[in-house]
């Protein structure tokens, strides 16, 4: 994962949750790398399994298991991420077994190998203690909609990278007044389809840890305008928050920053496919790398 000038690095969607889709990808993206821009590489795949008390930012569905997906990511020489943001987590909940096995696990995978999206600071300072081998990121469900605060994250040293509200993502001014340092350590959210002037995103976030730690609460009624409509990557397109990969080439890369996090976790495969191609695949390769993943017939696809 070290930074080379003007080379994407992206993090991808759905380590449990699309590991089907990966095991059928990763290998065409190896074997077929002309198909794919130079300048861009898999840095990370992130995600949860289904039941993890310290999961947040969506209800979890994926069901692989951690030998497997470490076993596929260690293969092509991928970092795995843990997506353990829930933002109300208690003393009480730091000794629950499954979690801490499952850390325990991407812990011994590899030194400084894998990581763990985390918003809490208990459990970041447990973590700390408990799995020093692990790497840290600052998740984009803490909702820092003040640019100083979020240049704030990115001085604490515990934080290998930061992922600040999509809302900044335009803040071209304050973005390139960072040292290079912290354009190091910032990872662009490039497409949330969220309305950009939501006011309940925080709300939202802790209405999923209440539902993860299985608490009797009402449910959050997203305000959003187009929220009946679910994800459209389209309607995400047209976010003024939306990094593209026009975007990427032609102004991030060129003024320093090289993370980039592609959102996707609860979406089909369907969907992680067309942000591939858009992120990463060549325009011309576009229809072979669809059909390559339509043909297989280890992966369904919808």
């Amino acid at each position: 994962m070290q930074i080379t000038e003007k080379k994407a690095y992206y993090h991808l969607p759905g380590l449990f949750e699309h590991y089907d889709f990966y095991k059928v990808f990763l290998p065409l993206y190896q074997k077929r790398r002309d198909f794919f821009y130079d300048g861009c590489e898999i840095a990370s795949i992130y995600g949860a399994p289904h039941d993890c008390l310290w999961a947040g930012g969506r209800i979890e569905n994926g069901t692989a298991a951690a030998n497997d997906v470490l076993a596929l990511t260690a293969a092509y020489g991928i970092s795995a991420r843990l997506t353990l943001s829930n933002s109300l987590l208690r003393e009480e909940h730091l000794s629950d077994a499954d979690c801490n096995a499952l850390c325990a696990r991407f812990a011994q995978a590899g030194a400084g190998t894998n990581g763990v999206i985390v918003h809490s600071d208990l459990l970041l300072h447990y973590l700390q203690k408990a799995y020093p081998t692990l790497y840290f990121v600052s998740s984009t469900t803490k909702v820092l909609t003040d640019f100083e605060a979020f240049r704030a994250e990115l001085d604490r040293d515990a934080f290998r990278f930061v992922v600040p509200d999509f809302r900044h993502n335009k803040s071209f001014d304050k973005l390139a007044a960072l040292t290079q340092a912290e354009k190091d350590k910032t990872e662009f959210l490039c497409n949330e389809c969220c309305d950009f002037g939501c006011t309940d995103r925080r709300a939202c976030y802790e209405a999923v840890s209440r539902a993860v730690l299985g608490e009797n609460s009402p449910a959050h009624v997203c305000s959003s305008r187009n929220a009946s409509g679910g994800y459209r990557f389209s309607a995400a397109m047209r976010n003024p928050g939306f990094i593209g990969v026009d975007d990427i080439r032609g102004t991030y890369l060129p003024m320093g920053f090289s993370q980039f996090k592609i959102e996707g976790r609860s979406l089909g495969s369907a969907l992680l496919l067309e942000f591939i191609l858009h992120y990463m695949t060549k325009p011309e390769y576009q229809l072979q790398v669809r059909e390559e993943l339509y043909l297989s017939n280890a992966l369904d696809l919808f």
